[in-house]
Order: C-alpha cells, then structure tokens, then sequence
C-alpha cells in the first residue's frame, strides 16, 4: 500500500485544494456574480457534457487501464496505444455529424421553456469532446503510475480558472457570454495539455497495425462505453432532469447541494488514481489474496475518512447555508440523501476497479442500464411531484440499488467482501456523531461556529479511530504525524 498511500496522499491534497476553490465559486462568487439563471445555465452546460462524454470516449480511459499492462513489448503497446488514441476521434467525428444534422431537432427540444439554453447547446459538444480526451490522457499517465498532475489539472486547475473568469466579470473585464465561452476553452485547454503530459510520460510510434486481441479490446471498450454511460446518467441525470421540469434556475439551487455533498468523493477520487491501475495489475496476475487485501483496506479507509467528512457537512450544513443568498435556501434532508450516496460510494473501495477490470463488468453493464432507466422514471414522477427533493430521492434510491447489486456480484464472484467488523464500528462511529453534533449549535457567527464544531469533532473523532485500530494505515499516518511534531 505505500505507493497507494504516498499518491493518495498528494491527489487527496490537490483534490482538496481544488473543491475548496470550487466551494468558493459555487457557493461565493457563482452565486453572487452571476445571475441565478445563468448559473443554472453553466451548471445545465456542464452536467449534458457530462453525461455525453463517456460515449465519445468510447470506454477508452478504461480500456486503456485494463488492457495495457497485459502488453510486454514496446511494439505492442504501440499498436494498442495507437487504437486508443484515434478511436474516440472517430466516435466524435460521427456524433459530430449526427449533432449537426439533427441541430434543429435539438433547439426545438428548448423551445417550451428555458430559451437560454438555446445559443450555447453546441458548447456541450466541445466541452464533452475535450474532457474525453483529457480523461483518455489521464488514464494514460495512470498506467504509469504518475496521476498526479492529472489530478491536479482535473481537481484544480479549470477551478481556478473559473474563479478568474468570474472576477472578470465581477470587474466588468468580460460579458456573461464570454465567461460562458471562456470557461469551454479552459475544458479545451486543459485536454491539450493534459495530451503533453502523457506524451513526455510515454511517446508512442504510431502503429496503425491493430493488436493481437483486438476483438476483446473493442468488446471491452463497447461494452464498458455503456457501464460508464451509465456511471454518468446516474450522476448527472437529475440535474438536465430538473431543466426540463422546472425553470433553470433550479439547477443552480439543486447543484450547490450537490456540490457540498460531493465533497465526500474526495477521498475516494484521490485514492482511485492509484488503486485503479494496481486492481488491474492484480486482476492480470491472478493474485486473489492481495486482491482481497486492497478491498478491504480501501474500503474501511475510505469510511473513515469520508465519514468525517460527511459529520462535518451533516453538522455544520445549516451554519453553511447561512452565509449564501436567500434565494438558494435547499432543505436539509436533500443534502442528507445525496451525502448519504456518496458516503455508500466510498463504502464500496475499490469495487468499481475489481468489476470493470474483470471479466464481469458485463453483469454491471446490464444492471446498470436498467437502474439507469429506473432512474429516469423516478426522475419523471418525483420532479414534477416534489421539487428538486423528487431528483434527490430518485438519485438516492437509484444509487442505493446500483451499489448494492454490484457488492453482491463481487461477493458472488470472487468470494470477497469489503466489510469486516471494523465496517459496522465505523458506521456506529459515524452515526453516534452525527446525532450528537447535528442538535449542538452555538450562539456566534455562522464561520465561528463551523470552525469551532469541526476541530471539537476533529479532537474527538480521531482519538477514537485511533484506539480502536480500525485502520492500520491510517494509524500508521497518525503515528508518523505525531512523531513530526515531537
């Protein structure tokens, strides 16, 4: 685990920097520079990019992780980086197409509401095209086991240029429409760059000669195109749900939410960069023993540190709340819902890496697309119903079910497990906290009482993880902490 430890540790870092910097402009500057339904707007822009990209990438960021160690010679690995780089070229170029062929079509889509969106539905198209292959190249620097300036230039970097694209316009330096436009040109930028990287990391001769297992390379790429679609509709549906439901501003209020929940991923993304590649290596060697090892310790590493995360955000959301404008006021219990998603997320440690790594990445891929459909039906009947809480508990219980099914197809197949008896000690943790701390406020200024809840739970939290020994690595990490501050 030390090479785990030692890059979870830096991404964790460069994460954390990047959603405080994204804190900021989602819940400071977006809200106070911009108009409410232009930050809808932007929010809309990003979350249909999001749920395209996947397609144009053709499956190839994982393909890439999967298949490359399997490949022993330099001409080899040429021949499949080859196919790797010019096949999400050739799945833009037809969407690219079929987009512009049926662009009337589309616009009419905005025609009953929502005509803002009309002028910009082309920039999801680039901003989608552009994070295919910034993920295709960051993929490429994980194979080598170098993801950390790619975790910074995902987590950090296009947030702190937003944030000088919002003080540009906060300064009048540039219109909303050019912050719009400017903010598709980072997404650009940072793929350009992102290709250097990997280039300098590994440059390939191009060999257009297809590799030996071509057919299983383009099956697994199909196939797991559709896997992680579904990854990204079950993420992303529910805010293009609530445009076409309710007027668009309410993508804006909906995402905040999202956005202060999401800060629970952060482990579990930092830790992923390198568990991912090591999974595969794993899988590739039939190395089941250490396979069951990395489960287990990536699972209850990520409970205990996405748990303390999720107390802060239960405990101090509505301290937090208090400090933005009035008019994106959201109820607690939808924060609750989407926190308690991705809390499950990271209970499931590397299980997505184990399943799309294996030869059952199949069985996802059909549960997947019916949860995935699931999810739109709930989205149809709870929007119109509830509001924005109607996508939240859609989102939950789609989630919920997804999750659950694919800790029993591992289970089934590989007769391992990520929870340990530790697991129900660190929830018990976490749930004790939470009722403890959400019901304690104090009488001061919402910052105030946020900094001083957080270090009391930080004090407490983390002598009792400790003397329980629920995580020999992170104990480990405390113990070489304290030994510093001798």
């Amino acid at each position: 685990m030390g090479i785990i430890i030692n890059q979870s540790a830096k991404n964790l870092i460069t994460t954390y920097v990047g959603f405080g910097i994204g804190a900021i402009n989602t819940l400071f500057l977006y809200t106070n520079f911009l108009e409410q339904e232009y930050y809808g707007l932007v929010s809309f822009l990003l979350s249909a990019a999001n749920l395209i990209w996947p397609l144009m990438a053709f499956g190839v960021h994982n393909t890439l992780v999967k298949f490359y160690s399997a490949y022993k010679t330099e001409p080899e690995r040429d021949q499949f980086l080859t196919l790797m780089l010019f096949l999400p070229l050739g799945i833009a170029l037809v969407l690219g197409l079929i987009g512009f062929l049926t662009y009337d079509l589309i616009l009419s889509y905005f025609s009953n509401g929502n005509e803002l969106v009309k002028p910009y539905v082309w920039l999801i198209f680039v901003i989608a095209v552009a994070t295919a292959y910034f993920e295709v190249f960051f993929s490429w620097s994980k194979v080598n086991y170098q993801s950390v300036f790619g975790n910074f230039m995902k987590e950090v970097f296009h947030r702190i240029c937003v944030s000088l694209l919002l003080l540009s316009v906060y300064f009048e330096w540039l219109s909303v429409e050019d912050f719009i436009y400017g903010v598709t040109l980072v997404f650009v930028f940072r793929a350009v760059a992102m290709k250097l990287y990997a280039f300098k990391l590994y440059m390939p001769k191009l060999n257009f000669q297809l590799p030996a297992n071509k057919s299983s390379v383009l099956k697994y790429s199909a196939l797991i195109l559709i896997a992680g679609s579904v990854a990204m509709v079950l993420l992303d549906l529910d805010k293009v749900m609530i445009e076409r439901f309710l007027p668009i501003e309410n993508v804006a209020i909906y995402g905040i939410a999202v956005y202060i929940a999401s800060v629970i991923a952060v482990p579990s993304r930092a830790m992923h960069q390198i568990t991912y590649p090591m999974t595969a290596t794993l899988l590739n060697n039939k190395d089941r023993k250490g396979l069951n090892e990395l489960y287990e310790k990536s699972s209850i590493n990520l409970l205990i540190i996405s748990g303390f995360i999720f107390l802060l955000i239960i405990t101090n959301v509505r301290q937090l709340y208090e400090l933005i404008p009035d008019e994106y006021q959201i109820s607690f219990s939808i924060v609750v819902l989407i926190s308690c998603v991705k809390l499950y997320d990271n209970l499931l440690g590397n299980n997505n890496a184990i399943l799309f790594n294996s030869d059952y990445y199949r069985l996802v891929l059909a549960i997947g697309v019916f949860l995935a459909v699931l999810a739109f039906v709930l989205n149809i009947l709870f929007i119109p119903e509830f509001g924005i809480f109607g996508a939240a508990l859609a989102t939950f219980l789609a989630f919920a079910a997804y999750n659950t099914s694919k800790i029993f197809i591992v289970g089934k197949k590989f007769k391992i497990y990520p929870f340990t008896a530790k697991t129900l000690y660190g929830l018990i943790i976490i749930l004790v906290f939470s009722m403890v701390f959400y019901f304690w406020d104090f009488a001061f200024h919402p910052v105030v009482n946020i900094i001083l809840k957080s270090v009391i739970l930080g004090v407490l939290y983390l002598p009792v993880i400790f003397y329980l020994k629920l995580s020999k690595d992170i104990n480990l990490l405390i113990q070489n902490f304290l030994k510093l501050k001798r």
